[in-house]
């Protein structure tokens, strides 16, 4: 009788090394993420945009379709990012301050600060946190779901109307919305705003600093 052989067949330890590969990506540090640069040329006009300009129906988000990391790049930069050297913005802050308004980023690898400075994703946790925010059933159906949330360490440098900090965040996320549905319009995406979330387990997921509070949700998807 020949001596038994150690090895597996080859087709059974091609398969087992996929295997161990697929397993070992699988255990990956996340890590922060940059971001490709934004789309700003092309797609419809101003005006033909905030004609198709709408909110998605919630049973409509589906859990599958996936938004590219080019689409949120460009969406982001809509939001809150820089257009004019160091100090311009897409959307109007008082007295020039930076953003005082913080976009978190939540989707299936993971959740993560948007940085306007740099455009990138700094990982906040590998955790997929969009069970975990309340609001609609429909809210973690989305591909994606941006945490637009104040920051009142910037607020603090108001010289003026400084008795009125919730109001001025409450403006920008306005401005911040538009543009985003405006850039999931040019895109082909599915947007929606939704102020409805369990506000005490945002801050907690998030680890928002105790002057800070959520705004609303964009829920994006295809």
């Amino acid at each position: 009788m020949p001596p038994r052989s150690n090895r597996a067949p080859r087709g059974l330890a091609a398969a087992l090394a996929s295997l161990v590969i697929l397993f070992s990506a699988s255990l990956a540090p996340a890590q922060d993420v940059a971001l490709p640069a934004p789309r700003t040329e092309g797609g419809p006009g101003l005006f033909e945009a905030l004609k198709k300009r709408s909110s998605v129906q919630g049973g409509d988000f589906s859990p599958i379709a996936e938004v590219s990391l080019e689409d949120l790049s460009t969406v982001l930069w809509a939001a809150s990012g820089l257009n004019r050297g160091e100090t311009g913005w897409t959307v109007p802050m008082a007295e020039g301050l930076p953003p005082y308004v913080r976009v978190y980023v939540l989707g299936p690898q993971g959740s993560y600060r948007y940085d306007w400075l740099e455009h990138k994703l700094v990982l906040v946790t590998a955790e997929n946190l969009k069970a975990k925010i309340g609001g609609p059933a429909f809210t973690k159906m989305a591909y994606y779901v941006l945490v637009l949330t104040t920051d009142m360490e910037v607020l603090d440098g108001l010289k003026h109307g400084g008795d009125f900090k919730d109001e001025f965040a409450n403006v920008l996320v306005g401005s911040m919305t538009q543009d985003i549905y405006l850039a999931a319009v040019a895109l082909n995406l599915g947007a929606r705003y939704i102020h409805d979330m369990n506000v005490d387990a945002v801050k907690q997921v998030l680890g928002l600093a105790p002057a800070d509070y959520p705004v609303a949700l964009m829920l994006l998807g295809k």
